[in-house]
């Protein structure tokens, strides 16, 4: 069992930190440079584990990568020339890699069985391959129970009209990937908008995409064309060193270069409405996606309410939004996340069950949490439970806590930000 404890000895957090390129554009960024024709390179890459997946199985498909460090040269002969795999395509932990990959290739020409890890194979797919179902794509699930590994045949689609029953940039994502190759339109209709990565990046690769109103569309048989992509830094990695900063006393840090993209910044908004001092300067250079620094420097914190609207903004954060709410005076709930139970575990069951063991008072609820504050943490024992975002969040509890903490898997943090505990050891 990998177990890494952590210690904090008093003091404020102070530096800059450069957190490593944002997960979600990197993945997007192979997947579609794989899908164009020619070269595409990209700067700012994420080398953690999700996304080295996501580059093994685009190389299996017949594209050319190579990686040095965050510099990343993709060359492809576009969707027609890819290859059928004999072997399953794995995509370790990752669900972004395994349901974007469900869209793209069920349009494609080859077929191929798409797997992951242990915690992956537990996951719903069928919010997925329903709506591709839905366009003629073609789908054998091993287990038959909605969960990998399952076999993709690619083939013709037919554009849809597709009414998302929740918020999920994944889903949206696989529809509108699908829709490239499809013929017709495509369009998806969103009641909450979710994280557009994909839309911007369709975009960036020559596509013509239309976005008004809710209703996302895109016209099939477009031909993507290679693009050079530049990875602003993860916010959701940042998330966790500005909860840090923000529950400190005295503490004030600089994050450099990470993104802004207003449908990711929903943390942001949470930190101000807690009463943290958030100074956002955007680049105004900045070309895709926004990026710019932020500087999050601490304050007297107090409960909030987030739901609705706000949840698809921050819905990878709040876990340790939830850790900063056991030091903030007075009650926050947390409600319309039930988003949180189909992660790569139960988030609400495995926050809450972690956090208690530190003494915080935190319930769950069907759709969230409900966090009362401040409380006195101690030292503990907690379970990653194999999720990254759970493991950092341990680690950030040491910072209010009277004793150390001790994480158990700590290694999974590896899949989105390997050097964390470097970057964390660096502020304190």
């Amino acid at each position: 069992m990998d177990i890494h404890e952590v210690s904090f000895h008093g003091g404020p957090l102070k530096g800059e930190l450069r957190v490593p390129g944002d997960k979600s554009i990197s993945h997007r960024a192979v997947m579609l440079g794989g899908m164009a024709e020619g070269t595409t390179t990209i700067s700012g890459f994420l080398a953690g584990e999700d996304c080295l997946s996501t580059i093994s199985i685009f190389s299996r498909l017949g594209a050319v990568i190579e990686r040095e460090g965050t510099d990343v040269t993709v060359k492809s002969p576009g969707m027609a020339g890819w290859k059928s795999s004999s072997l399953p395509l794995d995509a370790g932990n990752s669900g972004t890699t395994a349901r974007l990959l469900l869209g793209i290739l069920a349009g494609s020409s080859v077929t191929a069985t798409v797997t992951g890890d242990r915690y992956l194979c537990k996951r719903p797919m069928r919010r997925v391959t329903d709506p591709l179902a839905a366009m003629g794509a073609a789908f054998d699930y091993e287990g038959g129970g909605g969960t990998l590994p399952l076999t993709v045949e690619g083939r013709q689609l037919q554009g849809i009209q597709y009414e998302m029953p929740v918020a999920s940039a994944q889903v949206k994502s696989a529809i509108l990937l699908a829709g490239v190759s499809a013929a017709g339109t495509t369009t998806v209709k969103e009641k909450t908008v979710s994280r557009d990565h994909t839309e911007r990046m369709l975009e960036q690769f020559g596509a013509a995409v239309i976005a008004e109103d809710g209703n996302v569309a895109i016209e099939g048989g477009q031909r993507l064309t290679a693009a050079s992509v530049k990875v602003p830094g993860d916010i959701s990695s940042a998330a966790f060193f500005m909860c840090a900063a923000a529950m400190v006393p005295g503490s004030s840090v600089t994050f450099r270069g990470v993104g802004l993209n207003p449908t990711r910044t929903g943390i942001v908004d949470v930190l101000i409405g807690m009463g943290a001092d958030v100074v956002q300067n955007p680049d105004p250079d900045a070309a895709g996606e926004p990026y710019g620094d932020i500087t999050v420097s601490a304050g007297g914190l107090k409960a909030v309410e987030i739901g609705g609207d706000l949840i698809p903004r921050l819905i990878d954060e709040l876990p340790v939004i939830a850790l900063l709410a056991t030091q903030a005076e007075g009650t926050t709930v947390i409600r319309d996340a039930g988003e949180l139970r189909v992660k790569e575990t139960d988030r609400i069951e495995a926050v809450c069950t972690e956090l208690r063991k530190l003494g915080a008072d935190i319930e769950p609820t069907p759709d969230g949490m409900i966090i009362k504050g401040p409380a006195k943490l101690k030292g503990a024992v907690l379970s990653s439970n194999g999720d990254h975002r759970l493991g950092m969040m341990a680690a950030i509890a040491a910072l209010a806590a009277d004793g150390p903490v001790s994480i158990e898997d700590a290694g999974c943090i590896d899949v989105s930000y390997p050097g964390f505990f470097d970057d964390l050891q660096s502020l304190m």
